[in-house]
């Protein structure tokens, strides 16, 4: 790690501040209605006998901190919120989906599978398979290729997919000494047994086990390995906080616009009709530099201002093949084509999977990062998308970690997250990546682009990027 500081020191820097210049699988289809895709300026990702794959509607609940309106409520109640606004959007029979698909993080222990308790809160046929996957940041990225896999092999035409978690009451478990106690007591048979093992009990044995947002493998949290990262790409904290305040203006911009379209109110029971988000906080780089390092003390850079926040939320979108939209009637949003999945090292590289996912994707998709219109990726902290910015402006940093020749390249700053991020808009784990395809699609159409990128980190060292492309208006 030191060695990879001081090389990215002198390596890495920007040539110019950022605000100036800022597992895989194809899906494509049927030569039918590949003769329908009307390229715009560019070839179409369509590939001859291979089905296309589309994104026929994305919709969110409101993104809210944790412990705020939603405090009272299960996961499940905001999975079901979405996936009933999914089908309030499109007017979807409630039998006429093949198979769903949830991602979440961190598991009510009640509601293991989830997306099936969603599912069948939403109405769905109890009929319909469910399943769910957990892959940290990216859950519901690995819920939506789940579902185009699933697609791509003929077993379903129509796959809900979708994320959710839910921060504001997360499972904290007794001391390990305790929960042996308390199941020996469960099979105790005579009083003197029990009397025995409740005299056994020490005011240690207590103390709960709080949650922690930190890896197993190396027992770091998130955010001290975001405040390392940073200082090994000499990511100041004016950058992070500039990054950060750029985010919560764009978002409150959009918001303003009514550009966030996936939102679907909901109803919370005893509580208000909540419609929009409730984190976007545009303020100053004053107020901003007030606040004091949250993870690495006293000389960290990473702060609760260019983090993202606890989040409470939920998502859904609907992928079917061509075929099937269009026999139903649906005029889809957009293609999903090539995606890839990267690993790396969890303890000096946690949060790079866009650097190493995005050179991928596009090779795989046959593209350069000039073709792509609209870049969403996810903003873990400030300090990690400007991290993964550096890496891949940086051609030492290509050679010797990456093994290529030269340099990833930056995606242009005005084509990046338009319309907010993670930091400003919110981070549910397990529906972020909903939320980021179904914006690149959003955006395609407003702007009139025809390739639109996602790419995230996530946790253990994993990361994961897809190409989206427009579909013809």
């Amino acid at each position: 790690m030191a060695s990879m500081m001081l090389n990215m020191t002198r390596s890495c820097s920007l040539r110019t501040s950022w605000a100036a210049r800022f597992g895989t699988r194809a899906l494509s289809t049927t030569a039918q209605l590949q003769a329908q895709v009307q390229a715009k300026s560019k070839k179409t990702l369509a590939r001859p006998g291979m089905k296309n794959i589309v994104l026929v509607e994305g919709v969110r609940t409101p993104f809210l901190m944790s412990g705020t309106t939603y405090a009272d409520l299960m996961p499940h109640d905001l999975a079901r919120a979405a996936l009933l606004g999914l089908l309030h959007k499109t007017d979807l029979p409630r039998d006429a989906v093949d198979y769903i698909i949830y991602g979440t993080v961190i598991q009510e222990v009640k509601t293991s599978n989830i997306a099936r308790e969603a599912a069948l809160g939403a109405g769905f046929s109890d009929k319909i398979p469910a399943h769910t996957v957990t892959m940290a940041c990216i859950s519901s990225n690995q819920a939506m290729t789940s579902a185009a896999g699933l697609i791509a092999a003929g077993q379903c035409d129509a796959v809900v997919a979708g994320g959710v978690e839910f921060m504001s009451d997360v499972p904290i478990r007794h001391s390990r000494k305790m929960r042996k106690t308390m199941l020996s007591l469960n099979k105790a048979k005579t009083l003197g047994q029990r009397l025995s093992l409740i005299g056994s009990i020490r005011m240690a044995h207590l103390a709960p086990e709080l949650p922690a947002v930190a890896e197993f493998s190396t027992a770091e949290t998130m955010g001290h390995s975001a405040d390392r990262l940073a200082a090994a790409f000499g990511v100041s904290r004016v950058e992070q906080d500039e990054f950060a305040l750029r985010s919560h203006t764009l978002a409150k911009k959009a918001q303003d616009a009514g550009l966030l379209q996936d939102i679907v109110s909901f109803n919370v029971p005893g509580r208000d009709i909540v419609s929009k988000d409730n984190g976007i906080r545009p303020t100053s780089m004053e107020q901003m530099g007030k606040l004091k390092p949250a993870f690495v003390k006293p000389h960290g850079t990473v702060t609760a201002a260019n983090s993202s926040f606890l989040t409470d939320g939920a998502s859904a979108v609907l992928i079917m093949s061509e075929e099937k939209a269009v026999a139903m009637g649906f005029k889809p949003k957009a293609y999903l084509r090539d995606f890839v999945y990267v690993s790396q090292d969890p303890k000096d590289q946690l949060l790079l999977g866009p650097t190493y996912s995005t050179p991928k994707v596009l090779e795989r998709a046959g593209l350069s990062l000039n073709d792509i219109d609209v870049f969403e990726f996810h903003e873990a902290f400030a300090g990690q998308i400007m991290a993964n910015l550096k890496a891949m402006d940086s051609d030492w940093f290509g050679q010797t970690y990456m093994g290529r020749k030269s340099k990833v390249g930056t995606p242009p700053m005005e084509k990046f997250n338009l319309w907010g991020g993670s930091l400003s808009l919110g981070h549910p784990f397990g529906a972020t990546g909903c939320r980021l395809v179904t914006t690149v699609a959003h955006r395609l159409q407003k702007e009139g682009g025809q390739y639109g990128l996602v790419a995230a980190c996530a946790a253990g060292g994993q990361g994961h990027a897809m190409v989206i492309e427009a579909y013809p208006q």
